[in-house]
């Protein structure tokens, strides 16, 4: 059975996560408040941004980064800036 939460992203109720995806405080926080479709928008943008910024997950420097960009876009409404990226026209 699948919940359903008031999801901090999208601003509306959608599914909720199964279970909690990212460790500590910040992972009870995406369980609680982000939905799997919003979920699924943030891998998106983590892919480019571990790709476009040639991150090293093994770089504690570089989760930490990543960890920011994920606040940001998750929680404070900010997208994810690449410098030089143009996303392509639909």
């Amino acid at each position: 059975m699948s919940r359903t939460i008031f999801c901090t992203y999208l601003q509306r109720e959608a599914e909720g996560q199964d279970f909690q995806l990212y460790p500590g405080e910040i992972g009870k926080r995406i369980y609680n408040e982000i939905s799997k479709e919003a979920w699924a928008e943030w891998m998106k943008k983590q892919t480019m941004l571990i790709n476009e910024k040639k991150l090293n997950m093994m770089n504690p420097d570089d989760r930490k980064l990543l960890e920011a960009e994920m606040v940001r876009f998750l929680f404070e409404g900010h997208d994810v800036h690449i410098e030089g990226y143009t996303p392509p026209s639909e």
